[in-house]
């Protein structure tokens, strides 16, 4: 049921997707915060799918501290491996050049695959328990002065007041245009595939990341309805006139050319969805904050997805964000000052634009057939897998859990 709508609050989020709703339950946890979240999709009846998300080892920690994660656990698969390979057209199976085995802390995954529905739905109830206002109207403008922000509902709707703004409301973020953030980023002229098989064979919790050369092309396990381990999420990235080629074949066709490029190891495949295809790119916020005013998620940023990382670094922005919200209103101090915002914006560019570079660098090195290229990247990995070491750091980068994948939560 929507709450009513009062006109002041601490915190407006704008966006109702996973890193809003988040961003919300977290202003709200611990505190006295009056929080709202703005966004006409609220009202509607969701679209259900079967869009599954990696969900890392340190967002799935903030879930569970949302009182979130016990919702979606029954259904979530755990990654226990993940596995690399420079593939070829025509070399079926792909030879396999690094695998990695291990957990983020003794017993923990160092990711799940989630429904995308199921997690939404979840933070919608939770938002809804801990008394968020939820608000189906979106963010049509807004004003700040030193105190406070005032925002635009709509003609027909009351302005609310608040004393921060935050922007969750995607990568084509109106109010990131509005506060005058500028972006920067380019094309990759890639798109990715994105559809979910049905199988016979047990995925075993493996995941899959097949460089070949239009781009990757990854299998991450997913729990399928009877529970079995028989379902996975494809994420076929190609060059976007392939891409969009591939979305003309039936479904007999579009399998075939699957299975020539990963082999028999799942047995008999069958397409659970339509394929969609999504073109990619790198876009950058300059800054991450305005008077009264920040970007979290999508919004501040969207990377090459070759990683799986998006949503969890907008997780990361939503623990560094709430956290120093959380410590500011506890000492009874403005939540939307720039002494909360400025540490905020600092540790989260730094790990955001990491992120994006070592994903750019990777793609680039990987998305082509070069005979010099290959052979280096390959003796590349063949020397990490004889790494232990470097393995575990590396599964740690994955799973968010590592120093150098850590922003501060106090963004210091």
């Amino acid at each position: 049921m929507l709450a009513p709508k009062p006109g002041r609050f601490d915190i407006v989020v704008a966006g109702s997707g996973v890193a809003g709703l988040s961003m919300a339950l977290a202003a709200r946890q611990g505190t006295r915060a009056r929080v709202a979240v703005c966004d006409a999709g609220l009202e509607a009846d969701p679209a259900h799918t079967l869009r599954a998300v990696s969900i890392a080892a340190d967002s799935r920690r903030l879930l569970e501290r949302l009182g979130v994660w016990a919702a979606v656990a029954e259904k979530a698969q755990p990654m226990t491996e993940m596995v690399l390979t420079d593939a070829r057209p025509g070399a079926v199976p792909p030879p396999v050049f690094l695998d990695f085995t291990g957990d983020a802390a003794p017993g923990e995954p160092f990711a799940h695959m989630v429904l995308l529905d199921d997690l939404r739905a979840a933070l919608r109830r939770a938002c809804g328990k801990a008394g968020i206002a939820l608000m189906p109207q979106g963010v049509v403008d807004f004003t700040a002065d030193r105190n406070s922000v005032r925002i635009d509902l709509g003609s027909a709707e009351p302005s609310l007041v608040a004393r921060l703004l935050i922007a969750a409301d995607g990568r084509g973020s109106r109010l990131r245009d509005k506060a005058g953030i500028k972006t920067t980023g380019w094309d990759y002229d890639q798109s990715s595939v994105v559809a979910t098989i049905a199988h016979e064979e047990d995925h075993g919790g493996r995941a899959t990341q097949h460089f070949l050369p239009g781009g990757p092309l990854a299998i991450l396990p997913m729990c399928a309805p009877d529970g079995s381990r028989c379902r996975f999420s494809l994420v076929w990235t190609e060059r976007s006139e392939e891409a969009a080629r591939l979305l003309t074949l039936d479904d007999a066709a579009f399998l075939s050319e699957l299975r020539d490029l990963i082999g028999h190891g799942y047995g008999d495949l069958r397409l659970e969805d339509k394929p969609r295809a999504y073109p990619l790119r790198v876009n950058l916020a300059r800054t991450l904050m305005a008077p009264r005013f920040a970007l979290i998620g999508d919004a501040a940023r969207t990377i090459h997805p070759l990683a799986g990382q998006g949503l969890n670094l907008g997780l990361r922005d939503v623990d560094a964000l709430s956290s120093r919200i959380a410590e500011t209103m506890r000492l009874g101090l403005d939540p939307g000052a720039p002494d909360v915002l400025e540490p905020y914006q600092r540790a989260r560019r730094a790990d955001a634009t990491a992120m994006a570079a070592a994903t750019d660098i990777i793609n680039r090195l990987f998305s082509n057939d070069i005979t010099p290229l290959r052979l280096l990247r390959d003796f590349g990995l063949g020397l990490v897998d004889r790494s232990p070491g470097l393995k575990r750091r590396l599964i740690g980068q994955a799973a968010g859990t590592s120093p150098q994948a850590q922003s501060p939560r106090h963004g210091a």
